[in-house]
């Protein structure tokens, strides 16, 4: 069921609200989270709203890349649905810590400074950025090193391409956040910003359905932190008590990639057999930093 998702979108002060009062009815029980959840036979997740990812279809039902592998997933493990809750993207570990929902379901980055405060699955995916540009580049955007000192750049508020970006030596004045994929979309159109920094798979989703925008994706490139190339690999998130539930979890998700079945309900999404995750690429690597 929905209705709680409808009842619990979160955007600024007011969803915050609707999350703290929603809070005593549907808080965490004293019981294993996996345990509640196959008693129940229903996960919490929480998306942000961002296609191809995690969003809402025109009929009302959460579909994307995560939600659908999560449904994949779960079912596997005991848990026939997903209800859920969509916040701004920066919010999303926020309402997981907090307990109000069991799992992330949003094609988030797995990254240390995340991993300090959750778990990850094993790798879901991989996906490297791109920019969003007016036609023709006129900036001739390749890499975030041609963005600094020269360029207005937008990422979406607490994504991967904003910490990317300002490890890369992009400086604050150059970026602006903002808290969803449209709006950030927006802004490259009506030239408040030059270019914008995301998934590329999900600016080309973003072209495809906006054609009349005069907009281009460019070409994905290679993110160096430090002096090292990072793998942009994408995962689900849970709270690190909850050890069983990322165990089966993951015992599920490897068997979904070997089999096809992955690769099934991701592909409408513009996903396809070049972002399956490497065999070798494990989520204690990426959260070291050393993958």
């Amino acid at each position: 069921m929905l209705t709680r998702r409808r009842l619990l979108v979160a955007l600024g002060a007011t969803g915050a609200s609707l999350l703290a009062g929603g809070a005593a009815g549907c808080g965490r029980s004293d019981a294993p989270t996996l345990q509640r959840i196959r008693e129940s036979g229903v996960a919490r997740v929480a998306i942000a709203g961002e296609q191809p990812y995690g969003f809402s279809d025109a009929s009302g039902r959460v579909t994307g890349e995560s939600p659908e592998v999560a449904r994949l997933v779960l079912r596997a493990v005991g848990v026939d649905g997903i209800e859920a809750v969509q916040v701004p993207f920066d919010r999303l570990l926020d309402i997981l810590v907090a307990g109000h929902v069991d799992l992330v379901a949003a094609g988030m980055t797995i990254s240390p400074d995340r991993c300090a405060r959750v778990a990850f699955s094993r790798p879901d995916f991989v996906a490297q950025p791109a920019f969003l540009v007016r036609r023709g580049n006129p900036g001739r955007l390749r890499s975030f090193a041609d963005v600094r000192g020269r360029v207005r750049l937008g990422v979406l508020g607490g994504s991967a391409e904003q910490g990317w970006a300002t490890a890369s030596g992009v400086p604050a004045d150059a970026l602006t956040a903002f808290d969803g994929q449209s709006s950030l979309v927006r802004a490259v159109a009506d030239e408040r910003v030059d270019a914008a920094a995301l998934t590329r798979i999900s600016l080309l989703d973003e072209v495809r359905r906006n054609p009349g925008l005069q907009l281009e994706v460019t070409r994905p490139f290679p993110v160096r932190v430090g002096g090292r190339e990072v793998v942009p690999a994408g995962g689900f998130a849970f709270r690190r008590e909850d050890t069983d539930l990322v165990a089966a979890f993951d015992a599920a998700l490897t068997a979904a990639h070997a089999s096809g079945d992955w690769l099934r309900v991701a592909s409408p999404f513009g996903f396809g057999a070049a972002n399956l995750p490497p065999a070798d690429l494990t989520t204690a690597a990426l959260c070291a930093g050393t993958a």
